[in-house]
């Protein structure tokens, strides 16, 4: 007898104690499930929770709950896990990368672009990257995969399909235009030489494309990737300078050059060859055209009097070698902000912003423009609009007071986002469809 309760008072304690790990477990889970909810309802108030370009959308059906996910997001609170499912929190400044979708083990990741509300406009393309039009192909950014190593990935795959397919090689034109030179555009360009076809590759503005117009010796977040006859190359986080320099280097050795500050503005279809117009007196004959251009690769302007005059910029190249200037830097995205607190290092900076608050703004760029703000680092400006720049001054609306107010400024930089390339593809004749929650990878 006394055997059998010192048996039910030995199985009593075990159960309770693993009763209280339970409980214990579960309580810690919720209080972390509940610190994420916080966190999305923060998100949800910067504007941060609606994704803007590739994101992760988890199936919670499939989910494990195991964080493998978030373990593998080299990024800063993009997942979380609520209620024992994986979620998404800031959605907007996820890169991406990818990392979450490979690292799932049970694959209830995909990557998409756009939403159920927010729908994003893609041009029609095949598996083999070309457009609806023969002889044109989009890869890269433009087609939603704005990741470097991604758009190096599609622009070598891009022209090796080209090369497969035997459009090339046929008359004395151009095997490939490419547009572009940013990482896809730099990677069909390797390709094609390695295939031995004939290209050329123009650029709009200068070698890096959308990567060039980063703030100067700005962080670049990417991944091991594979340059066609360069080689692979590991990086993870290196500056602009140095993958700029990787680029130049390969392109050196190689002898390919490109055409700087040459837009392509029309493509037209002739007689087996699509015949290029830019704008510049360069025209072009060629097989097939690969477009490499970013969704912005060209900047907004304000459409406001003086903003033609020689001291407006829409990028930041050199920061160190600009000092004891007055300077307004007009915008609210991280580029803007960025800016100008590289600028502020050695001028009187004022950052003008038509908002009452930032929105969509990486948690590392809030905190500092708040904090250079506190110490009156900068003069932040929030709920002003520029209307009007001259020789030594800007004209501001201070739209809470509704009065006009004069600042002195020797310099001016608009960061006002860039304009879609919609009617440059509409006229080619590529068609475009709005993508709402868009699979661009998924198991």
């Amino acid at each position: 007898m006394e055997v059998l309760i010192e048996e039910i008072i030995i199985y009593g304690l075990v159960i309770i104690f693993c009763l209280m790990i339970v409980l214990i477990y579960l309580k810690n889970q919720k209080k972390k499930s509940d610190i994420v909810k916080m966190k999305i309802d923060q998100a949800k108030s910067d504007g941060l929770f609606e994704p803007v370009s590739l994101h992760p959308v988890v199936d919670t059906n499939s989910c494990i709950k195991s964080g493998a996910c978030i373990a593998a997001c080299p990024e800063k609170d993009i997942l979380g896990i609520v209620d024992g499912k994986a979620t998404t929190i800031n959605a907007s400044e996820c890169i991406g990368h990818g990392a979450c979708y490979h690292s799932c083990p049970v694959e209830a990741i995909t990557l998409c672009i756009g939403t159920e509300k927010r729908g994003v406009d893609l041009p029609h393309v095949n598996q083999n990257f070309e457009t609806n039009i023969p002889g044109i192909y989009i890869a890269g950014e433009l087609g939603g995969m704005g990741l470097i190593r991604n758009a190096v990935e599609q622009g070598k795959q891009t022209a090796e399909n080209i090369y497969k397919s035997g459009k090339h090689g046929k008359n004395d034109n151009l095997d490939i235009l490419i547009v572009g030179a940013g990482p896809s555009g730099i990677s069909a360009g390797l390709m094609a030489k390695k295939l031995g076809m004939t290209f050329e590759i123009v650029e709009q503005d200068t070698l890096g494309g959308t990567v060039f117009t980063f703030p100067r010796a700005k962080v670049v977040m990417t991944a091991p990737m594979e340059l066609p006859i360069y080689g692979k190359i590991k990086l993870y986080e290196t500056s602009k300078e140095e993958l700029l320099g990787i680029w130049e280097t390969v392109l050196s050795q190689n002898n390919i050059k490109i055409t700087e500050k040459t837009k392509v503005e029309s493509i037209i279809q002739g007689n087996n060859e699509l015949i290029i117009g830019t704008n510049t007196e360069l025209n072009y004959k060629a097989s097939n055209v690969i477009l490499s251009i970013g969704r912005r690769g060209t900047p907004r302007k304000l459409n406001i009097p003086g903003e033609t005059l020689p001291k407006v910029a829409y990028r930041l190249l050199e920061p160190e070698n600009i000092h004891n200037k007055n300077i307004i830097v007009v915008g609210g995205g991280d580029s803007a902000i960025e800016s100008a607190l590289l600028l502020a290092d050695n001028n009187k900076v004022t950052l003008s912003y038509r908002g009452d608050k930032f929105k969509r703004l990486k948690v590392k760029n809030r905190e500092n423009i708040l904090l250079a703000d506190e110490n009156k680092l900068i003069h932040l400006a929030l709920n002003t609009d520029v209307i009007e720049i001259k020789e030594g001054e800007i004209l501001m609306l201070d739209k809470v007071a509704n009065k006009e107010i004069t600042i002195e400024n020797d310099l001016t930089y608009i960061f006002a986002g860039g304009e879609l390339p919609t009617s440059f593809l509409s006229k080619t004749g590529i068609q475009i469809t709005k993508r709402f929650g868009h699979a661009l990878l998924k198991h």
